[in-house]
């Protein structure tokens, strides 16, 4: 299974899509600052996460939550 996940810095302003096959380990990277994008803005929380059986499909939903479309989706629906 692989997710797709949308982080939320606990600040609140600050969030971060990603994909992993593993979203508790990939959440302590993020907290632990060892993902360069997120970590001046830890500590992080899912906000919410959807898995896919096809990684193909999975890299899809990523590539379009993180375009300008795909984040208004995801404001309004995630």
């Amino acid at each position: 299974m692989i997710y797709v996940y949308i982080l939320r810095s606990e600040c609140g302003q600050h969030f971060y899509t990603g994909m992993t096959a593993d979203l508790d380990a990939r959440l302590e990277r993020h907290n632990a600052g060892q993902v360069r994008h997120t970590a001046k803005f830890r500590p992080w929380r899912v906000q919410t996460y959807l898995g896919f059986d096809d990684p193909a499909r999975a890299q899809a939903f990523e590539r379009y939550l993180k375009s300008g479309s795909g984040r208004a989706f995801a404001v309004r629906h995630l």
